[in-house]
């Protein structure tokens, strides 16, 4: 006599499912990294790298990358070095390139901050830009804050304690280092994003 089908049948979807369950669980698919691009100043006295303020300063950090892409900050200096203020690179003259409209945000200007220098005009900046030795909260909604040093700290405050020739203009110090300070090379490099402290 034939034995009935559902005993049997359900004794099949019990093992099933014991199997299923006793299965080791699928590797959960990896998760790429978020990326950013960063600006990476290679100097004769180390590199430093800073994380681009994209979103409150966008124009000024377009017009900072297409001068990285193009060449422009090889082999300029940082001709400017003021410790406990700012040490500052581009053409001198700031006439170089087109200029930016200032996008004064509210990142403070503390130290490893980088920012768009420019004369009396708040659009009059171009090339020329500074990365602050020490928090400068006096020009805070001043100037254009467009990114934020992310690593070589140490290499800032080497270049910032160089020996200088003191120099002032209309009481503003320019004071110029005995040895130049090179940028080698300035590149934009695309890295994981690192936790924003």
């Amino acid at each position: 006599m034939r034995r009935p089908l559902l005993p049997v049948l359900l004794l099949l979807a019990a093992a099933a499912a014991f199997a299923q369950a006793s299965a080791p669980a699928a590797a959960p698919a990896p998760v790429s990294p978020a990326t950013e691009e960063v600006g990476v100043l290679k100097t004769n006295l180390g590199t430093m790298a800073f994380r681009f303020y994209e979103a409150d300063a966008p124009q000024t950090t377009a017009a900072i990358k297409k001068l990285v892409r193009a060449g422009f900050y090889d082999g300029k200096t940082f001709y400017r070095v003021v410790k406990g203020h700012v040490i500052q690179a581009g053409d001198v003259e700031g006439t170089a390139g087109p200029k930016v409209k200032a996008e004064f945000n509210h990142h403070p200007f503390v130290a490893g901050t980088v920012g768009l220098a420019r004369d009396a005009d708040p659009d009059s900046g171009t090339t020329e830009i500074f990365i602050c030795h020490v928090p400068r909260p006096h020009l805070d909604g001043k100037y254009t804050a467009f990114g934020q040093l992310v690593s070589g700290q140490d290499v800032l405050e080497k270049i910032a304690n160089v020996d200088v020739e003191e120099h002032f203009e209309n009481g503003v110090a320019f004071h110029k280092p005995k040895q130049p300070v090179v940028i080698e090379k300035a590149t934009i490099e695309t890295r994981a994003v690192e936790e924003k402290k």
